[in-house]
């Protein structure tokens, strides 16, 4: 997460998002978070609700404006560039949301859902549009009677299905998925989950998944960054992090995860103590309120994202 790759597809430097607060103060969303995500691999950014996961995902796709950093594809600044050339870039980035429904038009059949991204950029039309339409159904398995429904006419995993084909319609290289399974059935998950997979072996994805689920982001990822209020706490490939977690909080997310295997079992971690407002934040680690190791220097000094070891990084004073 601290070093720079310059071959990076996205490059996410140093990004903040603040919210003023009416009559409170300043939301510190997000504070100064970078990474970068290589081309054709998935990165999993987990944390607990709030912790501003989502919130990086719709700043990368454009969707906020950043108070500070950038945000790069392929070394352009996403931020910068104007006209044609960040309608392309555009094209570029998309976005599945994590709930199907309401990021649906409902006025809309599944056969416009998915012709309307062409339309909106000019790329097809009649005949050409058609033809892009069922390549999309094709792509994803949407059956052709599905075209002509509305997305209340839908289950849930279905019109996920839309929401990804939608994202897919313009060939990008990079698509950041907001909790896209969150909202669904344990039974229709697994599918969705294999879609994205065989997708992305199909065609080159790279992916920003994010989840409060630490299961689904191993099963989907190479690299795992953790996240805190704000601040990423640690980074690692996903073995790495399984094995040999290092920050006091990637442990206790670790500790509520089911084990697959018989007779080993993690001692569940119970954080006490409430989740520090990320209004006007306080000096100090942000999770020593509910830290069982917290020390004094936890309370006055924020630590720094450093590296522990081959592409492990760690944000804790206490971390030798």
């Amino acid at each position: 997460m601290a070093v720079a790759v310059s071959n990076a597809l996205i490059t996410i430097d140093k990004l903040k998002k603040h919210f003023r607060v009416k009559d409170k103060g300043i939301l510190h969303a997000v504070d100064d978070v970078s990474a970068d995500i290589q081309a054709g691999e998935t990165l999993g950014l987990v944390g607990e609700s709030g912790c501003g996961k989502s919130t990086i995902g719709r700043v990368v796709v454009g969707l906020l404006v950043p108070t500070a950093g950038d945000v790069r594809y392929q070394g352009q600044s996403v931020f910068s560039v104007r006209g044609e050339e960040k309608k392309l870039i555009r094209r570029k980035i998309q976005m599945v949301f994590q709930d199907p429904y309401s990021s649906l038009n409902p006025r809309k059949t599944v056969r416009d859902i998915l012709a309307a991204p062409f339309e909106v950029h000019g790329l097809a039309r009649r005949d050409a549009l058609r033809d892009e339409v069922e390549r999309l159904a094709q792509l994803t398995g949407i059956n052709r009677e599905i075209l002509g429904k509305y997305p209340h006419e839908l289950d849930g995993g279905k019109r996920q299905t839309v929401g990804i084909a939608r994202a897919l319609a313009l060939h990008p290289d990079f698509v950041v998925c907001d909790e896209p399974v969150s909202s669904l059935d344990v039974s229709i998950q697994a599918q969705i989950i294999n879609l994205l997979m065989d997708l992305q072996e199909k065609l080159n994805l790279t992916y920003l998944f994010i989840s409060h689920d630490l299961s689904v982001v191993r099963h989907l990822s190479r690299r795992i960054a953790v996240m805190y209020l704000g601040k990423i706490v640690e980074s690692a490939d996903t073995d790495e992090l399984f094995a040999n977690a290092r920050h006091p909080y990637t442990k206790a997310l670790l500790s509520a995860v089911p084990s697959t295997h018989s007779g080993q079992k993690m001692k569940r971690i119970i954080l006490t103590g409430d989740v520090p407002s990320p209004i006007n934040p306080k000096p100090g680690c942000r999770f020593h309120p509910r830290c069982w190791l917290a020390e004094p220097i936890c309370r006055e000094i924020d630590p720094q994202l450093l590296m522990v070891g081959n592409g492990h990084s760690v944000s804790c004073h206490l971390t030798k």
